[in-house]
C-alpha cells in the first residue's frame, strides 16, 4: 500500500519552530525542534535538468527569490474503480528576494501545453491537460518513491517549458495525508464562501457523516436515505474530514475548478495559521502529536540545501500571511481542441507568471490586484 506524503505538515512545524524563537523561546529550543524534524526527512531528488534552478546560472543559492514547486497528489488505493496517481492540485510558491512574504499560485490542471519526451517512461511527449504530465513521468519501473520522483521531474520540466520558471525545490503533498494533521490540531478555521454540495460526504436524520463516492457519469453515490452533505456559507471550526471534502468540492461550484483551487489555497493557510499559533508552538506535547500525525517518511527536495538552513534563512515568511493567487483572474477560459475541453492561460496570466520568473510578483499584483484571490 502507498504510504501519504505529508510534507507540508513537516514544513509547517519547521515553520513553527522559527515562529518560536521570533516569539520568545530560545535559539536552541528551536533547533532542537528544528533536528527533530528534519531528522526524519527523506532526502530525495524529485528536480532534474532545467527545471532545476541549482542546474545553470542560478546555483545552490536562495539569496534571492525563490519558487517551489508543490503537488497535490490523489494516490487511488488498489481495487479502486481509478488506479494511479493523479496530482489533482500544481501550486507554485513564490518567495520574492526580500523573503518577508509568500504567494501561492495555483495552477489548472486542465491548462493545455506541451508536454516534453520522456524517454524514461516511454513517452513520446505531446499536447496534453498538465495534470497528465505527473502521471505520465510517474509510469517508470520502479518504487512508489522512485515513481513520483519521476512524475515531479516531468511536471516540473513541463512548467519550466511553458513559463521559464526553475524551482529552488519541490514537495509532494498528498491532501489525504492532512486529515491527521487536522485531526491534531482539532481542526482548522475555515470560511465557506459559496453554498456547495459535497461530491463525496452525506449526511444521515442524526446529522452523522456517512462516507460515499464519486461517479463521473452518475455524481455522488451514497447509501438509501442519505443526502448529500452541503456546506453552508458561513466561518466555522472544521474538523479533517469537513475541511478536505470542502477542499476538494469542483462540480457544485459556480466557478469550478478555480474555486476548488481557492478553497485548497485556503486550507493550506488555515493549517499554517493554526499550526504557528502561541497555543500549539508553546505546548511540547501538541507538537509531539503534529510530529507523530505527519507520518515517517516522505522526500524533500531542497535544492542541496539543508531544511534547517532553508526555513532559517525563508523565517520572515512565516510571519507574514500567504497570499493567494489565480490564473485568468479566477475566469473560466476554455478552449475545445477535438471536443476535449482544456483550459487556456490569456496573456495577463502568463505575464504574471514572467512575473515570478522574475521577481517581479509584487509589482504585477499591484497593477493588477484581481489576480489576488479571497483568503476566507
Amino acid at each position: 500500500m502507498a504510504r501519504t506524503d505529508p510534507l507540508w505538515a513537516r514544513l509547517l512545524l519547521i515553520f513553527g519552530a522559527v515562529l518560536l524563537v521570533l516569539s520568545g523561546g530560545t535559539l536552541v529550543a528551536a533547533h532542537t525542534l528544528i533536528g527533530r524534524v528534519t531528522d526524519s526527512l527523506t532526502p530525495g531528488s524529485l528536480l532534474e535538468g532545467a527545471a532545476d534552478a541549482q542546474d545553470g546560472e542560478s546555483g545552490n543559492d536562495i539569496d534571492g527569490a525563490v519558487n517551489l514547486l508543490l503537488v497535490g497528489i490523489d494516490a487511488r488505493p488498489e481495487g479502486s474503480s481509478e488506479t494511479g496517481v493523479l496530482s489533482d492540485t500544481i501550486i507554485i510558491l513564490h518567495i520574492p528576494e526580500t523573503h518577508d512574504q509568500a504567494y501561492l499560485i495555483s495552477i489548472p490542471r486542465d491548462w493545455l501545453v506541451e508536454i516534453p519526451a520522456y524517454p524514461k517512461a516511454n513517452f513520446a511527449g505531446g499536447s496534453y491537460k498538465i495534470n497528465s504530465a505527473f502521471s505520465y513521468g510517474h509510469q517508470i519501473q520502479g518504487s512508489e518513491t522512485e515513481k513520483r520522483a519521476s512524475g515531479m521531474t516531468l511536471l516540473s520540466t513541463t512548467i519550466n517549458k511553458a513559463t521559464g520558471i526553475r524551482f529552488n525545490g519541490a514537495a509532494i503533498i498528498d491532501f489525504g495525508g492532512f486529515a491527521s494533521v487536522i485531526h491534531a490540531l482539532g481542526g482548522v478555521d475555515m470560511c465557506v464562501d459559496e453554498e456547495a454540495e459535497s461530491a463525496h460526504l452525506g449526511v444521515d436524520a442524526a446529522g452523522k457523516l456517512v462516507q460515499g463516492w464519486y461517479s463521473e457519469d452518475y455524481g455522488i453515490q451514497l447509501p438509501p436515505g442519505i443526502t448529500p452533505l452541503v456546506h453552508k456559507k458561513g466561518c466555522r471550526k472544521m474538523n479533517a474530514t469537513e475541511a478536505l471534502d470542502y477542499a476538494r468540492i469542483r462540480k457544485s461550484l459556480s466557478d469550478g475548478d478555480y474555486g476548488r483551487q481557492r478553497h485548497q489555497q485556503q486550507l493550506i493557510k488555515a493549517i499554517v495559521k493554526q499550526a504557528t499559533t502561541r497555543g500549539v508552538l508553546t505546548d511540547l506535547g501538541k507538537l509531539d502529536n503534529l510530529l507523530k500525525a505527519a507520518g515517517e517518511a516522505f522526500v524533500l527536495d531542497t535544492g542541496g540545501i539543508p531544511p534547517a538552513d532553508f526555513l532559517f534563512t525563508l523565517k520572515g515568511v512565516a510571519a507574514n500571511d500567504l497570499t493567494l493567487i489565480k490564473t485568468n483572474a479566477g475566469n473560466v477560459n476554455t478552449v475545445l481542441v477535438d471536443g476535449i475541453a482544456y483550459e487556456d492561460l490569456d496573456d495577463k496570466s502568463l505575464r504574471m507568471l514572467a512575473a515570478a520568473k522574475s521577481g517581479t510578483l509584487g509589482t504585477f499584483l499591484i497593477e493588477n490586484p484581481q489576480f489576488i484571490a479571497r483568503s476566507n
